[in-house]
Formats: structure tokens, sequence, C-alpha cells
């Protein structure tokens, strides 16, 4: 159902609800002088002085996997099956495309209701820059129906170290009446999220080495 132009579910939201959230969705609910600013891995000083100043709220979170091309594989299939949200409490249709262009719903459980929260891909970045380095992220825009305006990055960092990170990075601010009442609780709800989704990708690497064969 909608209410107050959110898309709610007194139970966890089925395939068809998700789909309904996603084609009623509008466009893009922030301004098109921020499309795409996460992608960079640092964002310039000017530009994250235009996001505080336009009253958006930074939030990052890094976590160490491991090392070796063996973690930074895995660690990429966890992004690409949506692994990252796989929490319980939160969950994304892990056969949604990571492919620019593709919305999805993230479905969020809030105390009685689930929220659906609409997005779309906004950019997808796969670099291999030699033997012991590369990266794999993209980036999600919020749309019109989503409780935030912003936009969060994913992503997973093969270091010239050897060193593989899996890393959070998003601006957002409340787009809806309840953000703005509720936004101090919304902001801890971003960083619990950010904790629990590095756990969450970090279980998943070491599973899947226990489970690989040795030679």
């Amino acid at each position: 159902m909608a209410w107050g132009g959110l898309f709610l579910s007194w139970r966890r939201p089925s395939p068809e609800q998700q789909k309904v959230c996603i084609s009623r969705a509008g466009d893009f609910n922030y301004s098109t002088d921020f499309y795409c600013a996460t992608s960079s891995a640092e964002l310039e000083t000017e530009k994250n002085k235009a996001l505080t100043s336009n009253g958006f709220s930074i939030n990052r979170a890094r976590v160490l996997l491991g090392s070796g091309p063996e973690t930074f594989h895995i660690a990429k299939s966890a992004l690409l099956s949506w692994r990252h949200f796989a929490l319980g409490w939160t969950m994304v249709d892990p056969d949604t495309p990571v492919k620019k262009e593709t919305r999805f719903c993230i479905c969020v459980k809030e105390v009685l209701p689930w929220l659906m929260m609409p997005l779309q891909i906004a950019y997808v970045t796969n670099t291999v820059k030699g033997p012991t380095k590369g990266s794999f992220s993209f980036g999600s825009g919020t749309l019109q129906g989503h409780l935030l305006a912003g936009e969060e990055r994913f992503s997973v960092q093969w270091d010239e170290d050897d060193k593989v990170w899996y890393e959070i990075f998003s601006f957002s601010k409340p787009a809806h009446i309840l953000s703005v009442i509720g936004y101090p609780y919304v902001l801890l709800r971003q960083k619990y999220f950010a904790q629990q989704s590095s756990r969450a990708v970090l279980r998943y690497v070491n599973s899947q080495k226990l489970e690989s064969p040795r030679s």
C-alpha cells in the first residue's frame, strides 16, 4: 500500500509488491548537480562543501576484508548478489542486475510496517590496474517515493598493498515529513546499517574461503 507518498507493507514485501513500488516511483528526487557525486574515490573539497551546504549528511564506513585476488573476487560477487543487504531486517531482490539505470527497491523493516524505497543505479565501475590493484563499485540514487534524497556507493577496493576493502559511502537528507521529524533516528539507522552490512560482507567472504577447494 502507499501512504503519504511512501510504499508500505505489513508483511515481508513480495516480488509483486516490489515491482509495483518500482513502477510507481518517479524520477531522481535530488538535484542533477549531484548526480554521480559518489563516483569519485574521494569527494573534492568544493563538492563536499556544496553537499553539506545543501543540507546533505555524509556517511562513510570501511572494513578490511583480507588480501589477494580471491578475496577481491568473492567480495565483488557479494555485491553482485546483494549479500550486503541480506540482513534479515533489510533486503534487495538478489536477482536484481547490477547495471546502470536498473531500478530496484530496498525493503526495510521498521517497527511494524516494512518500507519499500525505490532507487536507480546511476553508474557501475569495474577497473583492474595491474596484478594487485583494482576496484568494483556501483552507486544508486534515490527516486521519488524514497524516504531520503541522495546517493549511495558500495565498493570493493583491492589496493597496491594487496589489501581488499569494502566501503559504503553516501550523502542524504530528508525527503519526507517522517524523515524530517525522525532524522536523528534515521542517521543512527544509517550507521547501524553500515556496520551490519560490513559484517555481512566479511562473513560471506570468510565463509566462501572456507568452502573453496585447496590445492
